[in-house]
């Protein structure tokens, strides 16, 4: 394990490296998760464990530190990720982001072009993501303080057991604010902010999940789009063989759907 100042207070990212050679590959998770138990079966398959990947763990979660004068919003998050990443030595990266790592991704590519070489998004949202609907209760539903005091043990008992694994690792604050972070969204919206990169830029969607909104035009934008069978949201776990051959940016026989 490996870490760098990167919040207030002298708060540390820290973060499980896989040595191997350049350019480096950044893993980055969603909310309540933890990126090696999401990312490290598939960033260790033989066809992609030959290069340099660093599975990050976001301020507040997982083995990284807490900081409690820390905002935890979409850009909050990618500049903490770009201070660790400096210290790290590392540049034009591969970042790849699962959900509110993929937001999170987008925005440090726009803020730091330097960092990032290549995006690779997993079912990222990208447009500010609505409070819960009425009658249903989610981590918003909450006050920060009601959140903290009671309501994460509530969403703990109703996720599946996979995500309560590492979101009882996280922050109540952090977790509730980074939920606050994807309902707020960004200014212009991740989805145009997506749009307007030059870098090359992939998105995977699971052949599970919902269709993606906006397929066409982020196509029309130069966005890859890439439908991994066999796979929900956590695709790189559901299908880690499917997840690793789109990891390759030309197409070869075999991998997953591709938009033409």
């Amino acid at each position: 394990m490996k870490d760098a100042v990167a919040g207030p207070d002298g708060a540390k990212i820290r973060w499980v490296e896989i040595a191997g050679d350049e350019p480096v590959r950044v893993c980055v998770h969603g909310a309540g998760a933890q990126a090696a138990a999401y990312f490290t079966h598939a960033m260790t398959l033989p066809s992609v464990a030959r290069r340099r990947t660093l599975m990050m763990d976001l301020l507040g979660f997982g083995l990284s530190d807490r900081p409690t004068g820390f905002g935890y919003g979409l850009e909050d998050h990618a500049d903490a990720l770009a201070r660790a990443l400096d210290a790290a030595g590392v540049g034009a990266a591969e970042v790849i982001g699962h959900s509110m790592g993929g937001a999170v991704a987008i925005v440090l590519a726009v803020r730091r072009p330097d960092l990032v070489s290549r995006l690779v998004l997993i079912e990222a949202p990208l447009d500010p993501v609505p409070p819960p609907a009425p009658g249903t209760t989610g981590i918003t539903s909450f006050t920060e303080a009601e959140f903290a005091e009671g309501g994460m043990a509530q969403i703990l008992e109703r996720v599946g057991p996979f995500w309560a694994a590492t979101m009882r690792l996280a922050d109540p604050v952090a977790l509730h604010r980074s939920a606050y972070g994807l309902r707020a969204g960004t200014s212009p919206s991740a989805r145009k902010l997506l749009m307007e990169l030059t870098i090359p830029r992939t998105f995977l969607v699971g052949s599970l999940s919902q269709p993606l909104e906006g397929r066409t035009e982020l196509e029309a934008a130069g966005v890859q789009v890439v439908t991994v069978p066999d796979a929900g949201h956590n695709v790189m776990v559901d299908n880690p063989q499917g997840f690793a051959l789109s990891l390759d940016d030309s197409p070869t026989p075999g991998t997953p759907e591709r938009s033409s």
